[in-house]
């Protein structure tokens, strides 16, 4: 673990204190949530209303900003040869899902597409796997922030990035499949790194390199694949640890302070919509991506790839209800990549599999 500050807040000093003690921090997660409740919920049908000839491509990411327009960051408009082509396009949607724009036409930095989040003051954020850069766009579509660097396309070393065992060590300020990005209350940024350096970077508002902390592995702070990111109004920060099919709750230093597992069952008669069922990628309760809701109580909801739920949690990590299953149909899930959370009843789903983005009202039932 590397840490970011040198000062230590009580809570990361109770958790050092019962380190020393014991060996282990203090990571007493929810007990497992068998009898959580399934919410009802309904598709809004045909909500986006793209244009004749433009299509979704494999759905990774999906954002909505204070004025109700949805930005969906698609695997679509695929340029080059069938292996390692472009393909990432950046679309935004009215409230009411009329398609409005593309963003970043013909963007250097897009490569392959992974999240899309929008900051507070309505920035839109792309994360780029392929290219490995994190790409801010003001409200008026122009490009204000560029982190990390693509690789040149004319060294003729340039290839698709290797995974050797053991990674090779990550170097500031660079990323490798680099996968989400979140902000602090002081606009500080956050990036899941991601797939091969499997840590957390930090920035300042102005986008100056912080520190990162995190490395491969399964211990209290490490990470395999670090897969999604949210922070809630107290600056917690929730990481989607998808390889260690858990989510690792931080504050902004790095210090662990919980860890949460969803354990609910999957039901006997559940099919994987791609894969064995018992394969790496089809790990009951392995979070793929997060969002949070706004308002004076703040709610998770997560999404897994199988059995293709979306689950409903506390900031404690209770799960309080759970939606859906993996499937083709409309109310079904294929591999949810992506979730916006406007309110507590309202979701945006991305779907790589099915190629579409889902509108879900939810009516919880009253407990």
């Amino acid at each position: 673990m590397v840490w970011l500050a040198a000062g230590l807040p009580a809570a990361a000093v109770a958790q050092a204190t019962q380190t020393a003690q014991t060996g282990q921090p203090d990571l007493a997660a929810p007990a497992a949530a068998t009898d959580a409740p399934e919410i009802p919920f309904q598709v809004v049908r045909d909500f986006f209303k793209l244009p004749d000839d433009l299509y979704f491509g494999e759905a990774a990411g999906v954002a909505v900003d204070s004025k109700g327009h949805i930005f969906v960051f698609s695997r679509g408009n695929t340029t080059g040869p069938a292996y390692a082509a472009a393909a990432a396009q950046l679309l935004e949607f009215a409230p009411d899902g009329r398609f409005m724009r593309e963003i970043g036409h013909n963007l250097y930095g897009w490569s392959f597409a992974h999240s899309v989040r929008v900051d507070r003051h309505d920035n839109i954020w792309a994360a780029d796997k392929g290219s490995d850069v994190v790409v801010r766009f003001n409200p008026q579509g122009r490009v204000t922030l560029v982190l990390g660097r693509k690789l040149e396309a004319s060294d003729e070393n340039t290839h698709a990035l290797a995974h050797p065992k053991p990674p090779l060590p990550p170097v500031d300020g660079l990323f490798r499949q680099v996968t989400d990005v979140a902000w602090d209350s002081d606009d500080n940024i956050y990036i899941t790194d991601g797939y091969i350096n499997s840590r957390i970077a930090k920035y300042d508002h102005d986008g100056n390199w912080v520190g990162s902390f995190g490395e491969p592995g399964a211990g209290p702070g490490q990470f395999n694949t670090p897969h999604s990111i949210v922070i809630d109004r107290e600056n917690r920060l929730y990481v989607a640890d998808r390889g260690n099919r858990r989510i690792q709750v931080l504050d902004t230093d790095g210090h662990v302070l919980r860890i949460i597992h969803i354990d609910v069952p999957a039901p006997a008669d559940a099919r994987p919509i791609l894969g064995a069922r018992n394969s790496p990628v089809n790990q009951p309760g392995a979070p793929w991506a997060l969002c949070i809701t706004p308002g004076p109580t703040q709610y998770i909801y997560v999404a897994d790839a199988f059995p293709g739920r979306i689950y409903k949690l506390d900031l404690d990590g209770h799960v309080l209800g759970w939606l859906g299953r993996a499937g083709r149909q409309p109310g079904q899930f294929g591999w949810v990549h992506g979730l916006a959370c406007p309110s507590e009843n309202v979701i945006y789903a991305a779907e790589l599999l099915n190629w579409r983005v889902q509108k879900l009202l939810l009516h919880p039932r009253s407990r």
